[in-house]
């Protein structure tokens, strides 16, 4: 009996140890394992070049990307400056048209008769350009008496074209006027109507911004008695520019 008892104690023991020497081959087999499963994952694979790139160049597309998802005030642009336009005179504007009105003293020569003559003179002057403009212009001269207390009056008219330099305070200009002429008194067998031209020039002085003082001189051609006169005028006006 004792023996048996003997007997089955060895063999408990020896299932015993067999048993725990199995538990500890099993957790060294699983703890093993691990490293091997762990490089079986892609988590223990390094990455490659183009991978490595790809989430460096994650990191600034990120952080611009909240840079773009901020949102942005930008100034209204200013609002540009008209440039002003160039002044047609260096003191001021003249403007583009022209009124003059004064008094003209004009020596009629003839076969005739000579007549000094005293009038008004009239013209006005539209500017296309700075320098060139077309003139229009009524003379009126009125002399003593002659010829049994006749008085001669002298009335001409025309247009032409007139240049000037129109830049200064001084304004220096040339015109030609072409027309008809009307004088009195009619002599014998001749009419009281002619042609007539003036070509001369002068110069206007800047007083104000819109006034001047104009003096002129021009030589007078005129085609009266069937014949030709050669005369003079003289005037001077005041100007009005507007």
């Amino acid at each position: 009996m004792k023996r048996l008892l003997c007997v089955a104690s060895l063999v408990l023991a020896s299932v015993s140890v067999a048993s725990a020497q199995d538990d500890r081959a099993v957790s060294s087999q699983a703890n093993a394992n691990v490293p091997a499963l762990f490089a079986d994952t892609s988590a223990a694979v390094p990455p490659t070049f183009s991978e490595a790139m790809l989430w460096h160049s994650a990191g600034p597309q990120l952080a611009n990307a909240n840079l773009l998802a901020e949102p942005r005030t930008f100034a209204a642009p200013a609002e540009a400056v008209p440039a002003s336009p160039d002044p047609k005179s260096t003191y001021g504007d003249r403007g583009d048209w022209q009124l003059a009105l004064g008094v003209s003293l004009l020596r009629f020569r003839s076969s005739v008769y000579y007549a000094t003559a005293v009038g008004t003179d009239t013209s006005v002057t539209y500017f296309a350009s700075d320098w060139l403009g077309v003139e229009g212009k009524i003379i009126t001269a009125f002399a003593p008496t002659i010829y049994l207390n006749e008085h001669v009056k002298y009335f001409s008219y025309g247009a032409g074209p007139k240049i000037a330099w129109r830049r200064r305070k001084w304004e220096p200009w040339a015109h030609t006027i072409v027309g008809g002429v009307h004088i009195q008194p009619q002599t014998a067998s001749n009419s009281r109507n002619g042609f007539g031209v003036q070509a001369g020039g002068g110069v206007d002085y800047r007083i104000l911004p819109r006034l001047s003082v104009r003096v002129g001189v021009d030589w007078v051609g005129t085609s009266m008695f069937g014949q030709w006169q050669n005369s003079g005028q003289a005037n001077v006006d005041v100007v009005l520019h507007f």
